[in-house]
């Protein structure tokens, strides 16, 4: 075990130093929680494979800065793992990126957007860029609305910054992870919105009054979703106007339908630079298209976008196993024991292994290889008698 636990430190840390010379933004080097260090492990998982936020707020507002991580902990002190749920603090810490109010001009415009303004770094939930993950009472423990953006404190792009996770009893600490909080700016619409001499988004509000009868030139910043209603932001819209998923994409589908992915899709979504599909299944050649249908289908007035979402089991087929439990997305799904689906195979959009070798950290870390974690005693401290079956709640 010794040695095992050798070669998992030893190869993780090889993994940070290939980082730290490929990276803007270096990651701190990981802590020591391989298989059997510490009485608890912790996984770190996003919500999404990319949160997305303006560049820009003085003119419209698509997606303000806002993350989410959960954490799931397990006690392996005893011979049968148990999920831990209380009794315990998970506190979250984001290294070289411990402010956001000097690097994006939100909380200038929030309020005329949202209403009163929350203090410089502290987001719409409340949270800032450090502090205490809260029990969901779902297994897992949750901060929302982390306002952090793609610039780190030097400076530096990294749309992949690292959170570290630990968990405390008293103040000794009894597992700590590393997490990918991704963020990107690169929400694009200069493609089409280029008349010479204004922004694209002012064009793009020009563009609204002359074929809508708007005036919205003359109210920025705008909130698209006062109108549109988007479930990202949890925001009703006007029930009378088609959502804001079905607008955007219903508009631009006969001009972009037909072009592959990587043009159509990263015309608009952070791929260029960001790479927000990056996981296994862009690895083997599968493409947004692929899983989520064409910009018709995704713009369909009958979708619930954030909520209809495709499926493990639509592609996925093995004798005996099962996958996301019915009626519950992926991101919320879990499995073996109650464990959340993300926390052995990685959030939506980078699940593992991903071609970006920071989302692979975590699963380096603790088993000594990427990809889904699947090396049992890394909760059992003993290998688990008999055959496992990929079951939920088995």
């Amino acid at each position: 075990m010794r040695r095992r636990r050798a070669a998992a430190c030893l190869l993780a840390t090889t993994l940070v130093m290939t980082l730290a010379a490929s990276s803007p933004a270096p990651p701190v080097p990981p802590p020591d929680a391989g298989a059997g260090a510490t009485p608890m492990v912790v996984f770190g998982y996003n919500d999404l494979g990319m949160h997305c936020m303006n560049e820009d707020f003085s003119e419209i507002m698509i997606l303000p800065p806002f993350n989410t991580l959960h954490a799931q902990v397990i006690d392996r002190s005893e011979r049968e793992p148990k999920i831990v749920k209380s009794g315990v603090t998970v506190e979250y810490r984001i290294p070289g990126n411990t402010h956001s109010a000097d690097k994006t001009n939100f909380w200038k415009y929030w309020q005329p957007v949202f209403g009163p303004p929350k203090p410089p770094n502290v987001g719409l939930t409340g949270n800032g860029l450090s502090g205490q993950m809260l029990p969901t009472g779902d297994n897992d423990w949750q901060v929302t609305g982390i306002p952090i953006t793609p610039t780190d404190d030097a400076g530096r792009d990294n749309p992949y910054p690292l959170a570290v996770i630990t968990v405390k009893r008293r103040g000794e600490v009894l597992a700590t992870t590393q997490a990918v909080v991704p963020v990107s700016t690169e929400i694009n619409c200069h493609l089409c919105h280029n008349t010479p001499g204004i922004s694209p988004a002012l064009d793009l509000l020009r563009a609204h009054d002359r074929r809508h009868g708007t005036n919205l030139e003359d109210e920025q910043p705008v909130l698209c979703a006062k109108c549109h209603a988007d479930n990202a932001l949890g925001l009703p819209g006007d029930p009378q106007l088609p959502n804001l998923s079905s607008a955007m994409h219903l508009a631009h589908a006969p001009r972009m339908g037909g072009l592959p992915f990587e043009e159509a899709c990263y015309a608009c979504h952070p791929g260029a630079r960001t790479k927000c599909q990056r996981d296994v299944h862009f690895d083997r050649g599968i493409g947004c298209t692929d899983c989520h249908g064409d910009m018709e289908a995704v713009g369909d007035p009958n979708r619930n976008p954030w909520l209809d979402e495709p499926r493990c089991g639509d592609c996925h087929r093995r004798p005996g196993f099962e996958f996301e439990q019915p009626g519950t997305l992926y991101r919320n799904s879990v499995g073996h024991k109650k464990v959340h689906c993300a926390a052995c195979h990685g959030s939506p959009h980078a699940i593992t292994p991903t071609v970006t070798e920071v989302d692979n950290l975590q699963a380096q870390t603790l088993q000594g290889h990427p990809g889904v974690i699947d090396t049992c005693t890394v909760c059992h401290r003993d290998g688990p008698p008999g055959q496992f079956f990929h079951k939920v709640n088995d």
